[in-house]
């Protein structure tokens, strides 16, 4: 998750965020927070709203912490609302890996079954794994469409 993301779930600001972890650097090994390079930077500012630093925005790289990570910030921000925060988004991860695992599992047991029955049931193979991928959402279309050019002056 992003500074500036945990900062807001937090109640702090990223800067205020930053400087905890800062003052507690050896909590935060390479494997618990990273920093972003340019390049990553640049992929999440065509992603999102974010100003460029000539503009008045953030100066410095971003940090992004792993799941360790968050879990070592609310020894770093210690307040009832870091700690609140802090046990619901283990619970997001927890949830998270248990989603990951299950449909790994019933990928697993499907191979095994679609090979065992061969062509018999294909078309139910076929419709299991579609509901097993999910959707992809049309991209919103953004802008207007211009009307055509009305003929002036009478002519056409």
């Amino acid at each position: 998750m992003l500074d500036a993301d945990l900062a807001v779930l937090y109640g702090v600001t990223t800067k205020r965020l930053n400087e905890q972890v800062k003052r507690n650097r050896n909590r935060f090994p390479i494997d618990f927070m990273f920093s972003l390079n340019e390049e990553e930077v640049e992929a999440l500012r065509s992603h999102s709203a974010t100003s460029k630093p000539k503009r008045g925005g953030r100066r410095y790289l971003p940090f992004v912490f792993t799941e360790q990570g968050v879990a070592m910030l609310s020894s770093v921000l210690n307040s009832e609302k870091a700690i609140e925060v802090n046990i619901l988004i283990m619970r997001a991860f927890v949830k998270l890996r248990e989603m990951i695992a299950t449909n790994k599992n019933l990928a697993k047991r499907l191979d095994e079954l679609e090979k065992k029955y061969d062509g018999q049931f294909r078309a139910v193979f076929e419709a299991i794994r579609q509901l097993m991928t999910p959707p992809v959402r049309p991209r919103k279309k953004i802008g207007f469409l211009a009307k055509e050019p009305r003929a002036r002056y009478g002519r056409k």
